[in-house]
């Protein structure tokens, strides 16, 4: 056997367990890498400290691949953490979509999950919509309302009008989102990221049936948040 072969094998291996980085993290490393050669140049353990802070960095802008289920009519969980909230609200005000309740369920993430967000659904954007706001602790229950958030609003090939919602936190400061209106969409593909720590909300349809309950994890682009009702 040539020596290729082992080589390319322990290569393949590696990117099977190191996650690719998500192209919005490439400038925080680039400048870790920077601190840490200036560091070094000072004291190698003050080196070895901003080695491990660069690593950090690329690890948290990490972007794993996902086995996204393919069944019509469900909406996944855009984003990894942990359900905080499963309740009956009206969608966010700025999308107009006036006072008819949709069932709501919120995933806070941490600092250790994963950051990117994924969409719930094949279908259309048909409206994205940023609102300025406070930066209170994401796990509470009025952040939905009062914190910086950033809305997508999307119809599914099926019919079904889904909303989701980055929203900032206490750490938080910065929400990238990567598709306009009118934008063909597909499940499972990212779509943005929130910098570092935060929440995202899902509204589904009333009469969907909901899979999760607060305190279960979810698995961005895997996890079946919802059943949605047949159009």
């Amino acid at each position: 056997m040539s020596s290729e072969k082992p080589v390319s094998h322990f290569l393949e291996l590696a990117r099977g367990i190191v996650p690719p980085m998500n192209p919005a993290g490439r400038p925080f490393v680039a400048g870790a890498a920077v601190l840490t050669f200036v560091l070094r140049r000072f004291n190698k353990r003050l080196g070895v400290v901003g080695a491990v802070l660069t690593a950090w960095v690329a690890w948290f802008f990490r972007e794993p691949k996902r086995v996204t289920p393919t069944r019509p009519n469900i909406a996944i969980a855009p984003a990894d953490g942990t359900v905080s909230h499963v309740v009956d609200t009206v969608p966010p005000a700025e999308l107009g979509l006036g006072d008819q309740p949709m069932t709501r369920v919120s995933v806070f993430l941490s600092v250790f999950d994963v950051h990117v967000q994924r969409i719930p659904a094949d279908g259309e954007v048909v409206q994205v919509s940023y609102h300025p706001g406070k930066f209170l602790s994401a796990d509470l229950d009025k952040a939905s309302e009062e914190n910086e958030r950033n809305t997508v609003w999307m119809r599914t090939t099926e019919g079904h009008d889904l909303v989701f919602v980055q929203i900032a936190g206490l750490v938080a400061r910065r929400i990238v989102c990567h598709v306009a209106d009118g934008e063909k969409v597909d499940r499972g593909q990212t779509y943005g990221l929130i910098r570092f720590g935060s929440r995202v909300d899902t509204y589904v349809p009333r009469g969907s049936r909901v899979l999760v309950e607060a305190g279960q994890r979810t698995i961005g682009g895997e996890t079946v948040l919802a059943e949605l009702p047949e159009a």
